[in-house]
């Protein structure tokens, strides 16, 4: 895999020999055994439990101010649970806002267009596809782009089908491929050449050498979201489908968030991390599905609120026209 970034683990002889708490011994094998978790010797798992027991404090500490009513949302231990904010932000997020160009083609809503209520693609026929997973690749633009246009393969007469990232991650010369990218190179990719299919051309959670495969669709360009504009980014889900949109995920709530609606003061709506879809929303939260597996989050979604552009979600939000 190529390396995108360092983490440098700055850990001196009181880290590598903390005492852990013995309470957690059963709990921390039970991690290590459902994910799979295997270590270069004592050291190494040494300074993961520790990095992992601070991770569970600050779930715990979080979650006892939820039971108060604090929070309206909940956190949980996840796969990401021995591995550190930094770690965390280098090897699974991969949004460039450093290589995102200007749009002129911005969305426009028809004059007086209302948005309904509420809206979920997840219950409607051929519109998203399963969650997956980008593993250790930055390659989240990629799954967002994909996703955006699979919720339009029904518009376009075609039947659903899971979209390849790994394309777009080998061949669009302009983003980074696991080094990260934007969505709207990905989109004016596809309108250029095309996409594969998952089949046809499947995820390696590594960048390779980009290879003719067989099209499965093409796109005609794709339609940006005014800045921020949190009432334009309804109107486009209700009228158009799914929308990739980009937020801060640096925040550790994010990491291990599990359910209810999330919203963090510390979140930074001008540092965009992170590519995600928005598959849908309700009166109070945006409906997102995340590219890190079902086991994180709600099912794999998160639902972050609405009415506060939180963490950014609708400050790079981008759909592709078909």
């Amino acid at each position: 895999m190529i390396l995108c970034g360092s983490v440098v683990l700055l850990v001196g002889s009181v880290l590598v020999h903390a005492t852990h708490n013995p309470g957690l011994d059963t709990a921390w094998e039970d991690w290590k055994s459902t994910h799979q978790r295997k270590y270069l010797g004592w050291g190494e798992e040494a300074i993961r439990r520790t990095i992992w027991e601070t991770n569970m404090q600050l779930i715990e500490a979080h979650n006892q101010e939820y039971e108060l009513g604090i929070h309206s949302y909940e956190l949980g231990i996840n796969h990401l649970g021995d591995m550190t904010r930094e770690e965390v932000l280098v090897k699974m997020m991969g949004f460039r806002p450093d290589m995102q160009a200007e749009s002129n083609n911005t969305f426009v809503p028809v004059s007086g267009a209302v948005s309904p209520s509420s809206i979920d693609y997840r219950k409607k026929k051929d519109r998203v596809t399963p969650v997956r997973n980008q593993e250790t690749c930055g390659s989240c633009w990629a799954f967002a782009a994909a996703g955006a246009l699979e919720g339009q393969l029904k518009t376009m007469g075609k039947e659903l089908v899971v979209l390849s990232p790994q394309n777009l991650v080998d061949c669009v010369g302009m983003n980074k491929g696991c080094c990260g990218g934007v969505i709207t190179k990905a989109f004016d990719y596809i309108h250029k050449n095309g996409i594969a299919s998952e089949t046809e051309c499947p995820y390696k959670n590594m960048a390779e050498k980009c290879m003719a495969y067989s099209i499965t669709v093409r796109c005609n360009g794709h339609k940006t979201i005014k800045k921020g504009n949190e009432e334009d980014l309804a109107v486009a889900v209700a009228k158009v489908g799914p929308v990739a949109v980009c937020l801060d995920s640096t925040q550790p709530t994010f990491a291990f968030y599990k359910q209810g609606v999330y919203t963090d003061y510390y979140c930074n709506p001008d540092y965009l991390t992170h590519a995600v879809l928005v598959v849908g929303y309700t009166k109070n939260a945006w409906i997102v599905k995340n590219s890190w597996g079902k086991t994180w989050g709600d099912g794999g979604y998160i639902y972050i609120k609405r009415g506060k552009n939180v963490c950014g979600i609708a400050n790079y939000a981008s759909y592709p026209v078909v």
